[in-house]
């Protein structure tokens, strides 16, 4: 079943330049800037889960550094 995506019409505020360029070249202005904002979405959401996981990761690591790898003596490489 393919999905579909509802888009919503919007308003932004972009640099003049940049659209006039962006315009020459023939981009797809509303395609470039939800493009830009998935990719800022995704990065703050990684920054957020490394933030909520740090203590968690850092006692992972603490673990390995003092006791090794739970399972090394089962590795063959």
């Amino acid at each position: 079943m393919k999905r579909t995506i509802a888009r919503r019409p919007t308003n932004l505020s972009l640099d003049g330049d940049l659209l006039s360029q962006a315009r020459d070249l023939k981009i797809n202005v509303s395609r470039a800037a939800e493009e830009g904002i998935a990719q800022a979405v995704r990065a703050e959401q990684e920054r957020l889960w490394r933030v909520e996981n740090a203590k968690s990761i850092a006692d992972a690591n603490d673990f390995v550094e003092k006791r090794g790898l739970p399972l090394a003596k089962l590795r063959q490489f």
